[in-house]
């Protein structure tokens, strides 16, 4: 099923009593989750979107916290009316739904994020040291100026970082207006990041991240007390930032049993 919500085209697949949200990052669009929503779609309502702006059609334009998480709230809403849902979350995907999950708690059932934990925080930049800041400050930036500069000068910016990131995105997709959550933190478009919340979550969660990269983006106080939460776990995998893709097969197994184990105790719950 498709449908249109806001400025995104909404894609339901699959059936089940529960639903999973599916929210990527950056350079990604909703085929992102490919893998999952195959090895998931028998079991769940599979329910993805492309991020407002990620799509290569449309002007270029900054949307805000605010309209990001207002967009989640809404395809939340009109894809499983009346219940909460799981979030599956990726890169800037996870920075939005877990904002979301701390705006709307009353719509989220469980979240599984990948890769990207307490990012930002005074635990994750001490670990990451005067170089890796560095390291995150050159890269956020350049893509912060593409999505500024835009065009084809922009779009080879952009595609030249996911070049040097290894990123398995389909180059061509790749384009400098999906920069723009850099722009609004870095060069203050659309009013800057105003509302942000660290991320205490208060439903299980299941956090997976690649061992392989150069820079976490977690800390490891925050996976240690996370993992020590009821129903939640905490798991690393031999690959880079896209788990989900370079370690398909077992993260997808990972997820499944995850969600097996507490679809039986949530049920319990109620």
């Amino acid at each position: 099923m498709r449908a249109r919500v806001d400025d995104v085209e909404l894609i339901v697949e699959g059936s089940g009593a529960s639903t999973i949200v599916m929210i990527h990052g950056w350079p990604d669009t909703y085929r992102l989750w490919d893998g999952q929503v195959a090895a998931l779609k028998d079991r769940y309502r599979c329910v993805r979107f492309s991020l407002p702006g990620f799509e290569g059609a449309g002007a270029k334009r900054a949307y805000t916290l605010d309209e990001v998480v207002e967009t989640i709230r809404h395809v939340v809403e009109q894809a499983n009316p009346g219940e909460r849902v799981t979030l599956l979350l990726h890169d800037w995907g996870c920075f939005y739904g877990y904002q979301f999950a701390m705006r709307h708690p009353q719509l989220v059932e469980r979240v599984i994020g990948v890769d990207i934990g307490d990012a930002g925080s005074r635990r994750n930049l001490a670990e990451l040291g005067i170089g890796g800041k560095l390291m995150v400050l050159a890269y956020q930036l350049w893509l912060a100026l593409a999505w500024r500069i835009g065009g084809r000068v922009g779009d080879a910016m952009a595609r030249a970082v996911a070049r040097v990131l290894r990123c398995p995105t389909d180059r061509r997709t790749i384009h400098s207006r999906m920069g723009y959550p850099y722009a609004v933190r870095w060069l203050g478009a659309a009013g800057g990041l105003q509302g942000v919340r660290v991320f205490e979550p208060q439903v299980p969660m299941l956090f997976l991240y690649g061992e392989r990269k150069p820079l976490m983006f977690h800390s490891r106080a925050w996976a240690q007390q996370l993992a020590a939460r009821p129903k939640s776990r905490v798991l690393g995998f031999a690959t880079g930032h896209w788990v989900m893709i370079g370690r398909e097969r077992e993260f997808n197994a990972v997820l499944a049993e995850w969600l097996a184990e507490t679809d039986v105790r949530l049920a319990q719950r109620a």
